[in-house]
């Protein structure tokens, strides 16, 4: 039952991504981004209000949110940090390039968690996932050459060095989840770290965006805006929940969540009509065996 919900989890995070590339489209980043927080702390403040109201019956249940301790909440605030500094990085970013190669680089992020639990929690890699390890990289110097026939360099792109360091981050993220999944409850950590968020970007907004607002690309507000947060907290609530789970196994959810490529790869494709796609499609087919082979290595 976990890994259904890793798959669904997926599906949604694949939604997320193609609202997010909608949303940025022709768009100021920075009060795309803050909205989001917005939208999604609001998702969850409800659930925090109804918790401290509950009845001692509905208490320990799949929507309640336990009360912390400060140093609990400290926690939880360095990871609207680091989580917030992957989104900077990744909106930018995605905003500037191509669906189809944005998808692929963030797919390499469960090599990026297993090469750090290698180096942080002296974890050794098999076979198997060494070979998961080679072929994310030659698929990322596939991806490179693919990019040049739509004039991106990968070594002198930045957009390209800010979706990098949106995957470094976010493996960062996940590597720190999987420290506080096993103190803290999920929706603890899920409804704070979001309204933390909010209160991070607000001064953002107001010294860096607010401004020079007049001088960069304006903000318009789109439809999709909200879309990016329901479908970012349902993938999320499912991820959390999946891990929540006996005998799930963290290494085999975030390597399937990472599946979300696909869903983004046929927006980009269908919806965007992005180009260059059959050399895409087999640096994203190589990412995909490699996942595969990670897969086959955590058995």
């Amino acid at each position: 039952m976990w890994l259904l919900f890793a798959f669904l989890s997926a599906a949604l995070l694949g939604f997320y991504d193609a609202f997010k590339k909608q949303s940025l489209k022709d768009n100021a980043v920075l009060p795309v981004l803050f909205l989001n927080t917005l939208f999604s702390s609001l998702v969850f403040l409800p659930f925090i209000l109804l918790s401290r109201v509950a009845p001692e019956g509905v208490q320990g249940g799949l929507f309640w949110v336990p009360e912390a301790d400060w140093q609990t909440h400290g926690y939880i605030v360095l990871k609207s940090f680091i989580v917030l500094a992957s989104w900077i990085f990744g909106y930018f970013g995605m905003k500037h390039l191509p669906l189809t190669i944005v998808g692929p680089i963030n797919a390499t992020r469960p090599v990026m968690v297993l090469v750090g639990a290698m180096l942080l929690f002296g974890e050794r890699l098999n076979l198997y996932q060494w070979i998961g390890v080679a072929l994310a990289v030659l698929s990322f110097f596939m991806l490179s050459r693919s990019g040049k026939k739509e004039g991106i360099d990968f070594k002198h792109n930045r957009w390209i060095f800010f979706i990098v360091m949106a995957a470094v981050t976010g493996a960062v993220s996940g590597l720190y989840d999987k420290y506080l999944m096993k103190q803290l409850n999920p929706m603890l950590v899920q409804s704070w770290y979001n309204i933390y968020q909010v209160f991070i970007m607000c001064p953002v907004i107001l010294l860096l965006w607010m401004p020079k607002r007049k001088e960069s690309t304006p903000f318009r507000w789109k439809w999709t805006i909200p879309l990016i947060s329901l479908f970012l907290c349902a993938a999320d609530f499912v991820y959390f929940y999946s891990l929540s789970l006996p005998d799930s196994m963290i290494s085999i959810v975030s390597m399937v969540r990472r599946g979300s490529v696909v869903v983004s790869f046929l927006f980009g494709a269908m919806v965007f009509r992005e180009k260059n796609l059959k050399s895409k499609a087999i640096d994203l087919i190589l990412v995909l065996i490699g996942m595969f082979f990670l897969y086959l290595g955590t058995k």
